[in-house]
């Protein structure tokens, strides 16, 4: 767990720790979409492009973005194996009542290749964005939600402050762990049910500590006299520069692309499959 990144600020000057978290946020959830509206491999081969330019512009090793990826790969690897049994198409192997086909293997390739860049998407934000300015970013976002009475600065604040700890309670956790097994805890053997319970005196010390580090960080903004939102005023005020609409601009651009290669190249995959 200690190899665990997700939700950690990496700081660097490259172009996409300088654009602003407006801009990152709005063509994440884009570039998300994007994703899912992929049919065949010429658009899934602009979205890897895309994940690959978001990796090298970004200037964070790419251990990094391997490592954010690390708690995934259970699951990336069931979802793939579950797919390559679901579509229609010439048949390669038969195992049972089940057959691997080659709208199965499609579907399995196109699904893992999506997850992986939505991974990839979703930590060069967190690597390259601090919570100070995820938060802001947030909250302008969020702002038309005011009309409504909503607490758009409370919201943000308390999502920004939940992505920063993930990363300390995947420490924690791994410190706890370590000292029960010093202890004699056997967590490594045994059938699910008994690591399961092994797991019981790990979770009851960490959600004493996450309780703690709550209590300890309400108190200091406490100190500091948080009130919320309300009259608050920011040191550097977000502001939309060149290389905001410029990147603007070029995400309209691949747009465009992929709905010219859904459209006039064919589909390998189909809607069910999400």
């Amino acid at each position: 767990m200690r190899d665990v990144v997700f939700g950690q600020y990496i700081p660097g000057k490259s172009i996409v720790h300088k654009l602003d978290p407006r801009t990152k946020l709005i063509l994440l959830v884009c570039y998300i979409v994007l994703i899912f509206c992929t049919f065949n491999f010429y658009a899934l081969g602009v979205t890897i492009a895309l994940a690959i330019a978001f990796m090298l512009l970004s200037r964070v090793p790419v251990k990094q973005y391997l490592k954010s990826m690390k708690m995934m790969i259970v699951i990336i690897i069931i979802t793939s194996v579950f797919n390559l049994f679901y579509g229609g198409g010439k048949t390669y192997l038969t195992i049972g009542p089940l057959s691997i086909t080659e709208g199965g293997i499609n579907n399995s390739i196109f699904i893992v290749t999506r997850i992986v860049c939505l991974l990839i998407a979703s930590a060069s934000l967190t690597f390259t964005t601090s919570p100070t300015d995820l938060t802001a970013g947030i909250e302008m976002l969020m702002k038309p939600l005011k009309v409504l009475h909503v607490k758009t600065h409370e919201i943000a604040m308390m999502m920004s402050i939940a992505l920063r700890f993930v990363p300390t309670l995947l420490e924690e956790t791994d410190k706890i762990m370590l000292a029960q097994k010093s202890r004699g805890a056997n967590m490594d053997e045994g059938n699910i049910i008994k690591r399961a319970k092994a797991l019981i005196p790990v979770f009851i010390p960490l959600f004493v500590s996450a309780f703690r580090r709550a209590f300890d960080l309400a108190m200091a903004m406490e100190c500091r006299c948080y009130n919320g939102g309300n009259g608050r005023t920011k040191l550097n005020t977000l502001k939309l520069s060149k290389r905001d609409y410029f990147s603007y601009i070029t995400f309209l651009l691949l747009i465009g692309v992929i709905v010219v290669c859904n459209i006039f190249l064919g589909s390998v995959v189909r809607w069910e499959i999400f």
